[in-house]
């Protein structure tokens, strides 16, 4: 026995003081432990982690609210020695906690100013004054620019003004030797010249980024806004040009394998196929072999080409609606790497075994060529398993779809055990017209088809992971952490005022979430209680430390089926190349070095990828409603503010705007636990996901804003009256509170 055993602050102290070293291993070296003293800090671990106290796992773990050792930061402004203050770029419980910049050394260190964005390694600050975290910058991700962007308009008195995409920018005065050759209706860059005490501001044109009249216009805001790279260097382009077909060397020959590609009807790109035959072993009776093959683009960006940092520089592919900004050039993306239908691709494959009843026996990766016999589109391979082939399904009927759909019945049973977390939210999908503008707003239906691959992904995903792990090679992780403590409680809070529970504890598990959607389905709070679960959720995220995969109950979890469009499936297809000595292109000891350097910028990627991609969906609509002002839509309350309710229109998958102070005469109180808005005297008011009326009131295309107006009557709110009155008599005791503190100054 150990002469002292820390106490929970003492573990606490030291994990947020040495977030490297923070293992259960470090901890026990640390604190002198041995033997039974081992076993007594593991279960003390396993009581701080299930308590909330702590996240991460056996090899570094983090005080649960703490900032990772690795993140991206936005700096804001200065302390009183002029030294950077920085806060977290990721949305999430700890942006409001502030990072004190430390400031580098040498002419070729990194130096930020206000308003940059920069990766850093975080440290907590042993001083007792100040921020409680400081920052060492690893690279600087974003200059910031004072430009503002937005289009240049000429009015009929012959003078230019220029209208910002931002919604809360103000028009600004172009004078006409600072026009820079700009022309109505051009997208342009404009950065403040002057600002006088009366007026709009001035400004100067410095780019032109093209015309709002052309195609794919409305995404190039969104594109230029979050900065993400879209043309192609020279030198990029000229290395993939010249790359030859990958050769048989070194690979197994899988050519009379009958693979097949199913994806969307548009897709241009195809880097997974698939195939499951009954498995012929006695010993394994109702089981499958399934095999998952993905395009082997390793066997082309090699690390530290101008391709691999380019596509590291991109994160991943981002999706509008009228065009895609690949993460690689289309050389590979399209035509050496897509595995297309009668040709002979390079691939990374995974051949499973599944029992009967679900569970997977085990797993093999192979290098392999092969040559996909067909690609399929979703309702072409749906419809011919429906009973309806056409002249290309027919003849695979028999022979490969079924076996697919068998295949999956298995993998099925398998899911429903696991029980991953399974909201109903469907997703829209808006179609164009040549010209770039909206035809209409449609809601693909959810196939089979579209689940079997789902499924089959998720299985090599996992394969991927646990090979690695079993090679104790380093990797990428793609995980989700549950909800924390306070959502929980707030959830909890919020299901009660519906008349549902939640049992307390910090285990969550998503089949718990599961029986709550299952209990609403098809009631009217259907769409409520997915919501506001949904909301309840942690983001999933790249890193090196596995936690896990809370949505979809998984151990260990590892993005490998998409690496033409996603960099960190690049790096697990590396990994697994070099773990299991497949030839060239595997990792390299500088990328192992990196990872948690990688794994934060992928990151923050993707997050900009989601804001560029909501906001271009926000614009198209906000066009296309823009000449139906004054008309009246059938919505649904999405968001609920102290301020006013956000609205969606379930046919556009649009939201918009109603100020509170447009609601009527009633003085309207936030109930944060109902997610509502009542009215003082009425006790009357609207809530999240509540069905309503609304009338189109203004329209600012360019920003993607609407405002709407309310048309529906407030409705009594039962099960809500506890949390109203326990709001009022919070904010009573605010005002209590505010006035004490006012009668005690003096000047």
């Amino acid at each position: 026995m150990a002469d002292f055993r820390p106490s929970r602050d003492d573990i606490l102290l030291y994990i947020s003081e040495n977030p490297d070293a923070s293992g259960k291993r470090e901890l026990a070296r640390a604190f002198g432990l041995k033997g039974g003293d081992r076993v007594w800090l593991k279960d003390t671990l396993r009581e701080m982690q299930d308590e909330g106290l702590l996240s991460g796992s056996r090899k570094r773990l983090n005080r649960t609210g703490d900032l990772p050792p690795v993140a991206m930061l936005d700096v804001f402004g200065r302390d009183g020695d002029g030294g950077l203050l920085a806060r977290p770029s990721e949305s999430g419980e700890t942006d409001a906690v502030t990072v004190r910049i430390r400031v580098p050394r040498g002419d070729k260190a990194p130096a930020p100013g206000i308003g940059d964005r920069v990766l850093a390694k975080i440290f907590r600050s042993k001083e007792e004054d100040g921020p409680a975290y400081t920052a060492r910058i690893i690279k600087l991700i974003d200059r910031r620019r004072d430009a503002v962007l937005g289009v240049f308009r000429t009015l009929a008195d012959g003078t230019f003004r220029i209208e910002p995409t931002e919604r809360r920018q103000a028009e600004l005065v172009v004078d006409a030797e600072y026009r820079n050759g700009a022309k109505d209706g051009d997208l342009v860059e404009v950065e403040p010249v002057r600002i006088g005490r009366y007026g709009l501001p001035r400004a100067k044109v410095i780019n032109v980024v093209g015309s709002l009249t052309s195609e794919k216009a409305v995404s190039m805001i969104a594109i230029h806004a979050h900065g993400i790279p879209h043309i192609f260097p020279a030198d990029v382009i000229a290395e993939a040009e010249a790359m030859k077909p990958a050769t048989m060397a070194g690979r197994e020959d899988w050519r009379a394998l009958p693979l097949v590609t199913i994806d969307p009807a548009d897709a241009k790109d195809h880097d997974d196929a698939v195939h499951a035959e009954p498995d012929p072993d006695p010993a394994n009776p109702g089981g499958m072999i399934v095999t998952v093959a993905i395009a082997d683009v390793a066997a082309y960006v090699r690390p530290g080409s101008a391709l691999d940092r380019e596509a590291l520089k991109r994160g991943n592919s981002v999706y509008f609606p009228d065009r895609v900004v690949p993460m690689l050039p289309e050389r590979i993306s399209n035509d050496l790497c897509s595995l297309r239908e009668g040709e002979d691709r390079p691939a990374l494959a995974v051949r499973m075994r599944f029992a009967a009843d679900g569970r997977k026996i085990r797993h093999d990766f192979h290098r392999v060529m092969m040559r996909s016999i067909a690609k399929l589109a979703y309702p072409q391979a749906q419809a011919a398993i429906d009973g309806r082939p056409d002249d290309k399904t027919g003849p695979l009927l028999d022979t490969v779809l079924r076996p697919l759909w068998d295949g999956y019945a298995v993998l099925k049973r398998g899911r429903d055990q696991r029980q991953p977390l399974e909201l109903d939210l469907p997703e829209r999908k808006i179609l164009l017209k040549p010209d770039g503008t909206v035809d209409r707003v449609t809601v693909p239906e959810r196939l089979d088809a579209h689940r079997l691959i789902e499924e089959y992904m998720i299985q090599a995903n996992v394969a991927a992971a646990e090979t690695l792990e079993g090679k104790r090679q380093k990797l990428i992780y793609r995980r989700h952490d549950a909800p924390s403590l306070a959502k929980q409680e707030s959830l909890r809070e919020f299901l009660q005022t519906v008349g549902l529970s939640l049992a307390r504890g910090a285990q969550m598990k998503p089949s718990q979430f599961n029986a709550i959607l299952e209990r609403v389905r098809g009631s009217d709070n259907d769409q409520l209680v997915n919501e506001v679960v949904l909301r309840s959720q942690s983001l999933a995220e790249y890193s090196p430390d596995n936690i896990g995969h809370f949505g979809l109950n998984l151990r260990r979890y590892a993005h490998f089926t998409s690496p033409i469009r996603r960099y960190a499936d690049l790096i697990v297809h590396r990994a697994l190349i070099g773990a299991l000595g497949l030839g060239e292109g595997a990792i390299t000891g500088g990328e192992e070095d990196r990872l948690e350097e990688i794994a934060a910028l992928i990151s923050a990627s993707e997050r900009r990828a989601m804001a560029a991609e909501r906001e271009t969906v926000d614009r198209l609509i906000a066009g296309y409603l823009a000449e139906r002002v004054d008309e009246v839509f059938d919505a649904r309350i999405s968001g609920v503010t102290k301020s006013g309710l956000f609205v969606q229109l379930p046919q556009f998958g649009a939201d918009g705007f109603i100020p509170v102070s447009s609601l009527g005469s009633d003085y309207y109180i936030y109930d944060e636990t109902a997610r509502a808005l009542f009215g003082e005297r009425t006790r009357k008011g609207y809530q999240l996901a509540d069905p309503v009326e609304v009338r189109l009131v203004e329209v600012a295309p360019l920003a993607g804003a609407m405002r709407f107006e309310m048309i529906s009557e407030p409705k009594p709110l039962s099960g809500s009256t506890r949390s109203f009155h326990k709001d009022k008599r919070r904010q009573a005791q605010t005002r209590a509170a505010a006035k004490g503190r006012g009668r005690g100054r003096r000047p």
